[in-house]
């Protein structure tokens, strides 16, 4: 994946052929902790939401997003690597605790641009919407509320989390902050939807 520093990203990957990649509560846990280890100090994580079959983020790339890193095979940005350690490393696990072998993610973490300069269209507050409202829009849920695994609490103030950078989100991202709930709910256009993948 290839990073420009300050710039806004959605990333997100699923199962290897849409299969569950978690598969009990505290899978999302763990893989919450996991990100904490490999992706948070590497970026401004703003938004994120784990599905049973997907995940999605939102972040800011820093200077350490776009750091080269020499591994054994490859030279990679600091931030790939730390996809890569993330998802190996709860694979592992999930392998062991679901007694199977093989790739659990799609082979690609796709990385898409969502903020833009003044001559293109900023996604990224369409992009913290999509993210936040995926649970409803996949009938998991019926309020955003009640999805346990996404930032959207955070932001709402029902949790005091510390995974996102929420100070950083409310300065890179023009929304009315003050009226969070009303409009995470949006009802948000198909053909913007495209523009985020």
């Amino acid at each position: 994946m290839y990073f420009v520093e300050d710039k806004i990203y959605h990333v997100y990957n699923r199962g290897n052929n849409k299969q569950p990649i978690f598969f009990r509560p505290e899978n999302y846990i763990y893989f919450l902790y996991k990100v904490r280890r490999y992706i948070r100090p590497n970026c401004n994580l703003l938004a994120y939401c784990l599905l049973p079959n997907h995940f999605h983020f939102l972040f800011q790339a820093t200077s350490m997003s776009v750091f080269m890193k020499q591994t054994t095979v490859v030279t990679q940005t600091q931030l790939s690597d730390g996809f890569k350690n993330l998802l190996s490393t709860y694979t592992q696990a999930v392998n062991k605790q679901e007694n199977r072998v093989g790739s659990l993610f799609s082979q690609n973490t796709k990385a898409k641009l969502v903020s833009c300069d003044e001559t293109k269209t900023d996604y990224s507050l369409l992009c913290l919407n999509y993210i936040h409202q995926n649970p409803v829009e996949a009938g998991l849920i019926q309020m955003i509320e009640d999805w346990p695994y996404s930032s959207y609490l955070d932001y709402a103030h029902r949790r005091n989390g510390t995974l996102c950078s929420k100070e950083i989100a409310y300065q890179l991202i023009d929304a009315d902050w003050d009226n969070f709930s009303a409009f995470s709910e949006a009802i948000l256009p198909e053909e913007s939807i495209r523009n985020l993948y």
